[in-house]
């Protein structure tokens, strides 16, 4: 199982990014895919997921400025980041279970200049 992320970069407060992750090695249309990020000094957390049956669901801090989607026949889950703050810089990761055992991407940097 592999997971690709893509898309980091620097940019300024109240522009947007958009992140990718390139599964493979699952079976892509059944799987929970998740974007966690994880900021300096803090602990990892959930941004979004996307279950097999087109539900989402978002962290409070991140609802109505993120949009997570899914390309089943590409394999791939983007992070569409709109809005950006500061307080979103972080190293962002895609991530699933996939008989039972948990699978990381790289980590894709964001850093939100203010």
């Amino acid at each position: 199982v592999q997971l690709q992320a893509s898309g980091g970069g620097l940019v300024q407060a109240g522009g947007s990014l958009r992140l990718s992750c390139k599964a493979s090695g699952i079976v892509f249309s059944i799987n929970t895919m998740n974007w966690y990020r994880q900021a300096p000094g803090k602990q990892r957390e959930l941004v979004a997921d996307s279950t097999s049956d087109g539900r989402t669901n978002y962290a409070d801090s991140v609802k109505g400025r993120f949009t997570i989607s899914r390309d089943n026949t590409r394999r791939l889950v983007y992070l569409q980041m709109n809005n950006l703050e500061p307080e979103d810089t972080a190293v962002y990761f895609c991530n699933t279970q996939w008989q039972s055992r948990d699978y990381w991407g790289q980590g894709t940097q964001v850093t939100v200049s203010s």
